[in-house]
Parts: structure tokens; sequence; C-alpha cells
């Protein structure tokens, strides 16, 4: 059974080990594949307003994080913004549509009214199916919006899903 919870500090270490692949693939995250430590611990766990860990409930193992945030200041923040990695081992067995159903409750919780992806990579195409099936529509493809370090520039995604309040 998969347990979401609150980040806390202590947890730093298992998530960082989560986090780090995925940056340093450079792939899927905007984030300089040079990204730091401190830096990632910044942009995953500072900048949001809360960040969520997923752990497996029978032995307490961290299987996947996500953060939410809103996406734009002042007239633009009642639509959050969300960020989810799951760990390798992980991948296939449902963390990311478990992490996603969560933040949308947890959304709708701190009052968004909306969610919205900025940068989902067009050649991620499991992260495309599975927003979709969670109810999200593409509101605008980018065109060569994201430099993918093995296929050069590719399209990027804006995905949106008002919320229900």
């Amino acid at each position: 059974m998969l347990t979401i919870r609150p980040f806390v500090e202590s947890d730093w270490n298992a998530v960082w080990q989560i986090v780090e692949p995925v940056f340093r693939a450079a792939d899927t995250y905007p984030y300089p594949p040079t990204i730091t430590e401190d830096e990632a611990f910044d942009v995953w766990i500072t900048a949001p307003k809360m960040t969520f860990v997923a752990e497996d409930g029978g032995n307490a193992a961290i299987l996947g994080t996500y953060y939410i945030k809103p996406n734009q200041v002042s007239q633009g923040s009642h639509v959050c913004n969300c960020g989810y990695i799951v760990a390798d081992a992980a991948r296939g067995r449902g963390v990311a549509s478990q992490m996603c159903e969560h933040s949308q409750q947890e959304a709708v919780r701190q009052g968004f009214r909306a969610m919205q992806y900025n940068l989902v990579v067009a050649t991620n195409k499991g992260a495309v199916r599975l927003w979709q099936k969670m109810g999200f529509q593409i509101a605008g493809t980018l065109a060569g919006a994201f430099k993918h370090p093995a296929l050069g520039y590719v399209d990027a995604h804006v995905m949106y899903k008002t919320l229900e309040t």
C-alpha cells in the first residue's frame, strides 16, 4: 500500500536519490544536468508551497515525490503547478497515478481551482498518456521548446485541468 505524506527534512537523502538521476538525464525536466544537490533542494523543496513523498507502506521506502506551487503570482495564483518523479525501481506500479490523484485533492484542499503543467516534453509519451488519462488536456504545443540531450529541440505541451471544487 502506498502512503503519500508531506516531505520532512529527514526524507531529503532518499528524495535526492530519486530526483538526481532524472535531473542529470535532462530529458524530462529543464534543470541543467550539472545541477548541484543544494540547487535541487531549492527547486524541489524550498521554492514550492509543499512537497510530498510517496512511500511503500510495507517498508517505508520512498518511491516517489511531487511538489505543488502556484503556477503564477497574484491574479494567476488560483492555478497550481506540480512536478512528479518516481524512483526507477518503482516505475510501472501506479505511483505517478496515485501522486497525481493525491495532488489534485491537495490542490483543491489548498484552494486551487485548476492545475497546469507548463512543459511536458512531447517525447515523454508515458507522461503525456498518463496526464491525459488523469483528465488533463493539451492546451497548446510549443514547437521546439525543450532541448533534449539526444534528440535536439523537441516539442513541449502545456497541459491543463480544471479541478472539482
